[in-house]
C-alpha cells in the first residue's frame, strides 16, 4: 500500500517560470493519458476485480498515481509562480490565466478540460487490465513526448522519474493480467464477462 506523506514521492525544484512549459505539463494533470484519470480508473476498478490479490494491486497503483498528480501539478506551479502578465501573453498562457489565474485546474495541453470519459471502469477483469495496460503505455508516450521538447533539466529529471513509473506499472499490470487469467475459466474470460457471468462457459449462451 501506498503511504502517503507531506513531501512529494520526487523532489520539484523548477528556478525559471516558463507558462509555456506549464501548458505543456498540465496535460499529465487532466489530459486523456494524465495521472487524475489514472488514479480514478484504478482506484474505481478495484473493487469488482475477481483476484483480491489485483484488487490490492490496484489500490496502490491508484493511489501511487495521486502523488504523481501532486509532482505535475508542483511543476506547473513552479513553472508560473513568478509569472507576469506580459510572460503570460507572450507564451499564449493568457486564455489559462483569465479563468483560472495560476491555480492549478485540470486540462489538457490542448486546453480540453478534464472529464470523466477520460477513462473507463467496466467491471470486467480483462477489459479493465487491459485497458491499464495501455493507459500505462499512452502516459509513458506523452511523458517522451514532454522530455523531446523540454530541455530544461530542472523540469527534465521529475518527468524522467515519472516515465520510469509508467514503465514498471505496465509491467505490473501485465502480471496482474496473467495472474487473472490463471484463475478463471479459460473457456469464460475472452468470451463472457469473468466478473458477472460466472456460470458461463465457451458455447453456452
Amino acid at each position: 500500500m501506498w503511504i502517503y506523506e507531506k513531501r512529494l514521492q520526487y523532489p520539484v525544484k523548477i528556478t525559471k517560470t516558463c507558462p509555456k512549459t506549464a501548458q505543456l505539463i498540465i496535460s499529465q494533470y487532466g489530459g486523456p493519458d494524465g495521472e487524475l484519470s489514472a488514479s480514478m480508473r484504478y482506484l474505481s476498478q478495484r473493487y469488482t476485480m475477481p483476484v483480491k490479490e489485483v484488487g490490492g494491486l490496484l489500490t496502490d497503483i491508484g493511489t501511487e498515481e495521486l502523488a504523481h498528480m501532486e509532482i505535475i501539478c508542483a511543476m506547473v506551479y513552479q513553472l508560473t509562480k513568478n509569472l507576469t502578465i506580459e510572460q503570460a501573453k507572450e507564451a499564449g498562457f493568457d486564455a489559462y490565466y483569465i479563468d483560472h489565474t495560476t491555480a492549478l485546474w485540470p486540462q489538457a495541453a490542448s486546453s480540453l478540460p478534464f472529464t470523466a470519459i477520460e477513462f473507463q471502469s467496466k467491471g470486467d477483469a480483462i477489459t479493465d487490465l487491459t485497458e491499464d495496460l495501455a493507459a500505462e503505455q499512452k502516459a509513458r508516450t506523452v511523458y517522451d513526448n514532454l522530455l523531446r521538447m523540454i530541455p530544461d533539466p530542472e523540469v527534465q529529471e521529475p518527468l524522467k522519474f515519472l516515465r520510469s513509473r509508467e514503465v514498471v506499472h505496465f509491467q505490473r499490470f501485465g502480471e496482474a493480467l496473467e495472474k487473472t487469467k490463471d484463475k478463471l475459466d479459460s473457456k469464460n474470460f475472452y468470451y463472457f464477462n469473468p466478473e458477472f457471468d460466472k456460470e458461463m462457459f465457451h458455447g453456452k449462451l
